[in-house]
């Protein structure tokens, strides 16, 4: 009750609310599916109409995750379907919430809600998860190979490895967040837009070996012994309930019309900041 009239008090005073709470951790969707709803649906659900009722602006993170296993080789804001898997295969419960928030605030948004849907494709960079939560095997993919590397466990990549993603260093994400935010002459005024780096298209396993590559070079393991890395069964690694995706590629073409945004930071330069200041992050803590 209290979290709640916090919650709503700063949706009064605030211009522009940016709801950022959900579990974004693919194990967790799997494994605990009514707590993803709870938090990531419901408690956005209040805030969306909360946002509504006090005549404010939204600017809400969707997923790329809303694409599912859509066929098209570019996913497009206004054209691509969104294809999810069956009941059966709880790892969806993510994208269906999202996706479910996405089509209540374009509603409202009918209603005079002020809006802008973000959907951001596999941002990385230093704080996404820790080395701690990697320990337990449930932090997404990057911290998840750097916390294997630094523990001297093999790196597991799920199904051989050959599922392909975007990867988008965090200070790009931020600079196109901070476009929609300052929303000038209005531009983002009930867009949708994809934020991801189509040129750091990668497999898992190229992350994987680059990754890799990037911990034998590091000052602090020259000469060490570094960890393979070896396959593992979805079905093992996630559970019964996972599906995967294998390909994920965004169209920027919005983005970079409409914003004037654009991603800068190449793949290997934005794995190693990212690597160097998880790695001095879990040395100071030793």
């Amino acid at each position: 009750s209290i979290n709640k009239e916090w919650i709503e008090y700063h949706i009064k005073k605030a211009d522009v609310i940016l709801p950022l709470v959900a579990i974004a951790t693919p194990k967790v969707y799997v494994e605990r599916p009514l707590s993803v709803f709870e938090l990531d649906f419901e408690e956005n659900l209040r805030i969306v109409r909360q946002v509504h009722r006090y005549g404010k602006r939204i600017v809400f993170p969707s997923t790329s995750e809303v694409y599912g296993m859509c066929g098209d080789k570019e996913f497009d804001e206004e054209k691509s379907t969104l294809v999810l898997g069956p009941i059966s295969k709880e790892r969806w419960i993510y994208s269906c919430c999202k996706q479910m928030l996405d089509r209540v605030i374009w509603a409202y948004g009918r209603q005079g809600l002020a809006f802008t849907l973000i959907r951001p494709f596999n941002w990385i960079g230093p704080r996404l998860d820790s080395i701690e939560t990697a320990k337990e095997g449930s932090s997404r993919v990057v911290t998840q190979f750097i916390a294997d590397l630094y523990l001297g466990r093999p790196i597991q990549v799920v199904d051989g490895g050959e599922q392909r993603r975007c990867f988008t260093y965090v200070d790009d994400g931020i600079a196109g967040l901070m476009k929609v935010l300052a929303n000038k002459n209005g531009c983002a005024n009930g867009g949708i837009f994809n934020l991801g780096n189509p040129a750091n298209d990668h497999s898992i396993r190229e992350l994987a070996e680059m990754l890799r590559d990037l911990y034998a070079k590091h000052p602090r393991n020259r000469g060490k012994k570094i960890p393979p890395i070896v396959e593992v069964d979805s079905k093992r690694f996630y559970g019964e309930g996972y599906q995967d995706i294998q390909t994920r590629t965004p169209s920027i073409r919005r983005a970079k019309e409409i914003l004037g945004w654009e991603p800068k930071v190449p793949m290997k330069t934005a794995l190693k900041k990212t690597l160097d200041a998880f790695l001095a992050e879990a040395d100071a803590s030793r």
